[in-house]
C-alpha cells in the first residue's frame, strides 16, 4: 500500500513539472489600455446623471410629503388617499427607475456590457494566444479571488500581453 502512494506521488511530482505555469494581472493590464479607461469615464458620467435623475424625483416627492402634511388638516378623506395614493405612486415610480438604471440586468449593466467587454475578451484572447504561442499550460489572474501567497515576478506575463495588444 504504501508503494502503491509513493508511486503515485512520484507519478503526480513527475507530470506537475513538466507543466508551465504563469500568471497576468487583468486589472493591471486593464488599466493601461485608454479605451477601457475612456470606456469607465463615459459609464461613471451615465451614473451620475442617472443618480442625480433619481434623486430629483426623490425631492419631488418629498416636496409633495410636506405639502400633504401641511394641508392635512384642511383635506377631506378622499382628498388624503388621493394624494397619499399619488406620493405612494411616486415612489414605486422611483423605485422602478433606479431598479431599470442600476438593477442586475439594468441600464448602467447593459452600458458596461457593451463598453467594456470587447475590452475584456479581447484581452482574454491575448492571454489564450499568448499561452498557445508560449506553450503555457496554465495562467493564473493575480487580481482575481485567487489567492496567491508569493509570487515570482519572473512569471508575471502581465506585460507580454499589453506587448501582444499594441499597448508597451
Amino acid at each position: 500500500m504504501k508503494q502503491l502512494i509513493l508511486i503515485a506521488l512520484v507519478c503526480f511530482a513527475s507530470v506537475s513539472q513538466a507543466q508551465k505555469f504563469a500568471y497576468v494581472d487583468s486589472d493591471y493590464i486593464l488599466e493601461r489600455i485608454p479605451e477601457y479607461a475612456s470606456a469607465e469615464d463615459q459609464l461613471e458620467k451615465l451614473s451620475v446623471n442617472w443618480q442625480s435623475e433619481i434623486e430629483e424625483v426623490y425631492q419631488q416627492i418629498d416636496v409633495l410629503y410636506k405639502k400633504y402634511q401641511a394641508d392635512k388638516i384642511l383635506l377631506t378623506q378622499e382628498m388624503k388617499n388621493k394624494r397619499e395614493s399619488e406620493i405612494i405612486n411616486k415612489e414605486k415610480d422611483a423605485k422602478e427607475l433606479q431598479r431599470k438604471r442600476f438593477g442586475p440586468e439594468g441600464d448602467l449593466y447593459k452600458k458596461r456590457t457593451e463598453l467594456v467587454k470587447p475590452i475584456q475578451d479581447k484581452v482574454y484572447n491575448a492571454i489564450q494566444d499568448f499561452s498557445n504561442e508560449k506553450r503555457y499550460d496554465i495562467i493564473f489572474d493575480k487580481s482575481s479571488n485567487l489567492t496567491m501567497l508569493f509570487s515570482n515576478p519572473d512569471l508575471d506575463k502581465s506585460d507580454d500581453i499589453l506587448k501582444m495588444l499594441g499597448y508597451k
